[in-house]
């Protein structure tokens, strides 16, 4: 079985909050024969796990690392490594799957209000227009 892993699958598996929910992920992850996760996947799953369950962005990179050192799991790996390291840095992954993915699309920088990750992503060496 081929199957794309949506957040809440992920969720459960990885935090086993709701017993039959997450013994339901869990079964149909241990079958899977691939396990495509979309970018969007990982922006989501970063956002609940920290919001919503308090982990730590060291935490949140240690679960995505493990996905993608997975044997059968399918990542776009590129967009992913650029949340990473801005996660890892003190910001937000989502911004950096974006900036990396505007740059893929041919932008030059990205431009936001969001000082913050104008800040991080700066250090990082992406060039932000900040407004």
């Amino acid at each position: 079985m081929r199957i794309t892993a949506d957040t809440n699958v992920l969720v459960r598996a990885l935090v086993q909050d709701d017993p039959e929910q997450a013994r339901a992920a869990t079964d149909l992850l241990e079958q899977a024969e691939l396990i495509a996760i979309p970018v969007p996947v990982l922006c989501e799953l970063v956002w609940v796990l920290r919001r919503v369950y308090g982990f730590a962005a060291s935490d949140c990179a240690t679960c995505i690392e493990a996905l993608m050192g997975s044997s059968g799991v399918a990542v776009d790996r590129q967009p992913v490594r650029a949340g990473l390291k801005l996660l890892s840095a003190g910001g937000d992954f989502a911004d950096g799957v974006i900036a990396y993915g505007g740059r893929a699309l041919g932008s030059e920088q990205l431009a936001t209000f969001d000082r913050e990750a104008a800040r991080l992503l700066s250090a990082a060496g992406e060039p932000v227009l900040l407004l």
